[in-house]
């Protein structure tokens, strides 16, 4: 056992070491404007939005559609903390460069712009987690909205015409990074009691009740963490593009990262990557052809949910079993990921 833990720790250190040296060559490389660096930046954001999103939809048998209004919270939040004291009145159009005159460091704005997300849906999950299935799906779409629209009616923040020009600060190693912290958190949260509990509800909230759960307090929990991931994401987002705006967050926002969940498999963290990844890297090659885009786009999703229903992964997880199996020609088990 001890020679185990021992080769695992050796692995993941080698596995760690290829990691930053990738991320340092394609940051200081031609690959950096590459449809290929293009893919693995926004793949890495969406693998973060869709993990946290799993987090509710997978794990806690939450039905929520709301991740795009507190992604548009996470983002402006960012904007107004991270645009330079310089430059200000260039992306304000009113009060003359903003209340706000200073500039935070980039960490402690994404953690502050994850917090603010987190916040409010502390603040609205009690009374909205009451509903279930499709009525707490109707609720959660209905409050992305409802943020969107106010935003949208704020002259602070730009209003109609949002917050242009802002600085690009997001880069894959720092959104790399981000991912795997989120990742990391997940998991361990997944094995946690904690995340025992908001397992239990997913399969019988009634019987989890039964045995003493407090189940309003665990799905308060959920959501409120996959808010707060989603706000992160929205801010690294909106520095990717250079432009905060209501726009970009509208109900479609979260219905992508909805079919990127169900692709990838409910209940799989593994899943939520892959999907992120592969859904990315689709909308990214059909670029070049908008007229057949989303017909293509929607050609290959109804292939692949009519072959495997369950997603890529299901509710398992990649492993290094799923990879021995495969190497010793199969068995029972091979050719799907290890069950956690």
């Amino acid at each position: 056992m001890k020679n185990k833990k021992t080769r695992n720790l050796i692995c993941s250190l080698l596995l760690a070491a290829v990691l930053v040296g990738v991320l340092l060559y394609i940051d200081n490389s031609p690959l950096k404007s590459s449809m290929l660096s293009t893919v693995l930046q926004k793949g890495a954001i969406y693998a973060l939005l869709v993990v946290s999103m799993n987090l509710l939809n997978g794990f806690t048998g939450l039905f929520s559609l709301g991740q795009a209004g507190f992604m548009l919270l996470g983002a402006y939040t960012y904007a107004i903390l991270t645009i330079p004291v310089d430059q200000r009145i260039n992306v304000y159009q009113y009060f003359d460069g903003g209340i706000v005159q200073f500039q935070m460091p980039q960490i402690p704005a994404l953690i502050l712009a994850g917090a603010v997300a987190a916040l409010f849906a502390a603040l609205i999950g009690a009374p909205v987690l009451r509903l279930k299935s499709d009525y707490l799906a109707i609720a959660t779409l209905g409050l992305g909205e409802i943020i969107r629209i106010a935003i949208l009616n704020i002259d602070y923040v730009g209003g109609a015409s949002g917050f242009m020009g802002i600085p690009r600060l997001t880069t894959f190693p720092i959104a790399f990074w981000i991912m795997v912290f989120v990742v990391y958190f997940i998991k361990n949260f997944k094995n946690s009691a904690d995340g025992r509990a908001c397992l239990a509800i997913r399969e019988n909230e009634i019987a989890a009740e039964t045995m003493g759960i407090n189940t309003t307090k665990y799905k308060v929990m959920a959501f409120t963490i996959g808010a707060g991931f989603a706000g992160t994401a929205g801010a690294l987002f909106s520095h990717y593009y250079y432009i905060a705006h209501p726009a970009s967050f509208t109900f479609m926002r979260s219905f992508d990262v909805l079919t990127m969940v169900v692709l990838g498999g409910l209940g799989s963290i593994s899943g939520s990557i892959s999907g992120a990844v592969l859904l990315t890297a689709i909308s990214a090659a059909l670029a070049d052809y908008p007229e057949w885009r989303m017909v293509i786009y929607s050609i290959v999703l109804i292939v692949l949910m009519l072959n495997r229903p369950q997603g890529i992964f299901g509710n398992k997880e990649l492993s290094l079993k799923m990879f021995q199996s495969i190497k010793l020609g199969g068995g029972s088990r091979g050719g799907t990921a290890q069950s956690e």
